[in-house]
């Protein structure tokens, strides 16, 4: 049986090197490609893949929340992880959001080929780089701690706060989100009474210190 693939990753030469070895592997297809999180979403009820290869910071709409959705409407469809990140907040992010597993961007091609056979069978499956116990120490900080005695952000608010860290302004919210300006700056409202912060510059350190964008690919 032929493991279909969808791959997400806003850079080009990546995904065309990626694509390239699986789609030699035996039992493999990539069968789409994205270059974010909203595209990435509209491919998955397209196309219904098997595994999606997610990139964790993509412009737009970054990895986590596109697995948070993708996982609640298609719970059939595994995630996997693939970034050059391997800080606690963006693995227990991906994994808090339903991926199945998480690989860093050097691994080889074989740990690759094998993550995606062994999540495609409903394993789970981590890059050896990662030392598990730092993912479990990271959730039970978020589990037990002071974040949880917060309100939750909305999937809608966690969108705005993307782009709002990635410096986009109230008209080009709405128009990327198909909402006025005006309720994006309700949103954005929201946001900062939630998290309890003052300006947009503390939004976007609380955006990246999350993993919900980074200053860095």
């Amino acid at each position: 049986m032929t493991i279909r693939i969808l791959l997400a990753d806003d850079h080009r030469i990546i995904r065309d090197g990626i694509c390239s070895l699986l789609n030699a592997e035996p039992d493999m297809e990539v069968v789409g490609e994205a270059d974010n999180g909203r595209k990435t979403i509209k491919l998955v009820r397209e196309l219904i893949p098997d595994v999606v290869l997610m990139d964790v910071s993509m412009p737009g709409l970054n990895g986590i929340d596109a697995t948070g959705q993708i996982t609640t409407e298609f719970p059939n469809v595994k995630i996997i992880a693939l970034s050059m990140h391997q800080d606690e907040q963006f693995v227990a992010g991906m994994l808090m959001a339903g991926a199945s597993g998480y690989l860093l961007k050097d691994c080889s091609v074989d740990d690759l080929a094998g993550a995606i056979r062994s999540v495609a069978k409903g394993g789970v499956y981590l890059s050896p780089g990662i030392a598990t116990h730092v993912v479990r120490r990271y959730i039970d900080k978020v589990t037990n701690g002071a974040l949880l005695h917060r309100p939750p952000l909305t999937a809608r608010e966690k969108e705005v706060l993307q782009l709002v860290a990635e410096g986009k302004t109230s008209k080009e919210i709405g128009f990327a989100l198909f909402i006025s300006p005006k309720t994006v700056e309700t949103h954005r409202h929201r946001i900062m009474q939630k998290l309890g912060v003052k300006n947009v510059a503390e939004l976007t350190r609380y955006a990246v210190r999350t993993g919900a964008t980074s200053l860095e690919k």
